[in-house]
């Protein structure tokens, strides 16, 4: 009788689950731990939405890899019957022509995509939704999108149950590398042939010596309805992306609310903390990055402050990497990451069952290298 490998996934937000979905497929038996039913909303991939772009500034790597997670999520839509990304397209601007900016359109045309340079007054008349005064530097980009975060996870946890995988409620307090092994809070272990900890914002509690390398991080955002003459405007607004300057916006469409978060991070915060309330102040400070280029935003209504969790490594680039012979980290996604959940999980769970692949993990997760085919 023949039997099937078998891997231990602790973690099912969008890594955890996307590399339950590639093990499936390559054949493994898969069970999944995480300490609530996906989707669980104090987990960081727990959101209305996630974006999706080329525009990466000077990480070339990354660029390039969302090629790779396009694909990726076409092949997870094929399996869910159902496609949860909205394309939007991306406009980038800046009153100054700061490094991210000006990076990001040197790489993409470098790449040989499509850039459309912007003038301040040409910004305001293509989207008259957005002020233009005073931006020294903008351009559009058709290709990118909004991921249905919540959804997918909802979705993805459903399917690899349907496809055998078994998702186990449980607080796992130890992981013992070495054997593949997981200490649940009641005492009890789970084994498996492979492990795999993709635990977000926990695992420096989980891993010490990560704890040196990636930063629990708690950020807020900001969400907001458009006022009833504009709703229809922002729901087929593009995503906008202030980076030198700090915000990005993402629009309203299928129904969820518009978003404005910040880009820095905070590097604190504990994501056992059972109060996670948003710091009025910090939500006022998102709204202030965003008043100077959206005409009337104090007339949006308010629906609300959140925060969520990130795992930060200092140069915002992915560690995906062996911790023993039979087991695996997956870290540092820094807020960028979901975009990528599909084809890291799916590399991931090729790499585990094809070990010649495993050496090229790291690297290609870190976007320095590209994978082999």
């Amino acid at each position: 009788m023949e039997t099937r490998p078998t891997a231990l996934v602790l973690g099912a937000g969008i890594m955890g689950l996307c590399t339950a979905w590639g093990l499936l497929r390559e054949g493994f038996s898969v069970v999944v731990v995480d300490q609530a039913p996906p989707p669980n909303p104090r987990g960081s991939s727990v959101d209305h939405h996630r974006l999706i772009r080329h525009a990466y500034g000077a990480q070339a790597g990354y660029m390039r890899m969302v090629d790779a997670a396009y694909a990726a999520w076409d092949e997870l839509w094929a399996d869910l019957g159902e496609v949860l990304h909205v394309p939007t397209g991306v406009l980038a601007i800046g009153e100054a022509d700061g490094d991210w900016l000006r990076e990001s359109r040197a790489a993409l045309r470098a790449d040989g995509r499509a850039v459309t340079d912007l003038s301040a007054a040409e910004v305001t008349a293509r989207f008259p939704y957005v002020s233009g005064e005073g931006l020294a530097g903008a351009f559009w980009s058709p290709e990118g999108g909004v991921l249905l975060a919540e959804r997918i996870v909802a979705a993805l946890a459903k399917h690899i149950v349907i496809s055998g995988a078994v998702i186990e409620t449980a607080r796992a307090v130890r992981v013992d590398a070495a054997h593949a092994t997981l200490v649940l809070e009641d005492g009890s272990r789970r084994r498996a042939d492979a492990l795999v900890v993709a635990a977000g914002p926990w695992i420096p509690r989980l891993l010490s010596g990560l704890g040196q390398r990636v930063t629990a991080s708690q950020q807020v955002l900001v969400r907001l309805a458009p006022p009833p003459e504009l709703a229809e405007s922002w729901a087929r607004a593009p995503m906008i992306l202030d980076l030198d300057g700090g915000f990005y916006l993402v629009p309203p469409v299928a129904g969820t609310p518009l978003k404005i978060g910040d880009h820095s991070f905070s590097l604190t915060g504990d994501p056992d903390d059972p109060d996670r309330s948003a710091d009025p102040r910090e939500a006022e400070l998102i709204l202030d990055l965003a008043r100077r280029r959206i005409p009337g935003l104090d007339g949006f209504r308010h629906l609300g402050a959140t925060t969520c969790f990130y795992d930060v490594e200092p140069e915002e680039r992915f560690v995906v990497e062996k911790i023993s012979q039979r087991a695996w980290v997956m870290s540092g996604f820094s807020g960028h990451g979901f975009k990528f959940g599909a084809v890291l999980g799916r590399r991931l769970a090729e790499a585990i069952a094809k070990p010649e692949l495993e050496a090229f993990i790291p690297a290609w997760a870190a976007g320095e290298e590209v994978m082999p085919a």
